[in-house]
């Protein structure tokens, strides 16, 4: 099982390679949970539509992004895991390093993701975070 979300991985990661949004979007369950910082040194959580992931994916991803990265899978149920990513984005010439966790969950057409809790999607979160 373990494979097979790896084997997820890799087809989503050629998909942002190639800066295929849409594609990347067709892996993923909507609404889509996004926990991430903000600024200010706080936190939030958000639901994104798909509007809002490719809208957010096109700015970051571009027309392709090229990515080094090691993950670990762990399965807290036959249909469920939490994966844990060390990573490095390369923009630029410039090596981004960054750590993050998906929770994905087996649909009837395979593997998908639901909540992404990555650093950096929270420009202009500050206010809505505050109240």
């Amino acid at each position: 099982m373990t494979a097979d979300i790896l084997a997820w991985f890799a087809e989503y990661d050629a998909r942002a390679a190639r800066g295929d949004i849409e594609g990347m979007a067709d892996l993923a369950v909507f609404p889509l949970n996004v926990v991430t910082d903000i600024p200010g040194g706080a936190a939030a959580a958000k639901i994104w539509t798909r509007a809002e992931f490719v809208e957010v994916m096109t700015e970051v991803v571009g027309d392709g992004a090229e990515l080094e990265s090691t993950r670990t899978p762990h399965l807290i149920g036959d249909n469920l895991a939490v994966v844990f990513t060390d990573a490095t984005f390369t923009v630029d010439g410039t090596d981004i390093p960054v750590r993050y966790a998906d929770i994905l969950l087996r649909t009837p057409d395979g593997w998908a993701f639901q909540t992404m809790v990555q650093p950096g999607h929270g420009t202009g979160w500050a206010a809505a975070a505050r109240g």
